[in-house]
């Protein structure tokens, strides 16, 4: 089942849904990095390009296990 979360990025509002597992893993990226999800998710936002945020976000997740 996906979980919603809300985020305020580059002044504007969206939402993104993941699978708790990676909405998990994305948190400990950015406790490990000292960033709140929303500066962690920006971060990501900013440098995604064309992909879908949420699709950055999981690659991103996925990342954790070869970092």
């Amino acid at each position: 089942m996906l979980r919603k979360k809300s985020f305020s990025l580059s002044g504007h509002r969206t939402s993104v849904a993941l699978e708790p597992e990676f909405w998990a893993a994305i948190e400990r990226l950015a406790r490990r990095e000292n960033l709140s999800l929303s500066a962690f998710v920006g971060r990501i936002d900013a440098e995604r390009g064309e992909r879908p945020l949420a699709s950055a976000l999981r690659i991103r997740a996925l990342s954790e296990h070869h970092s």
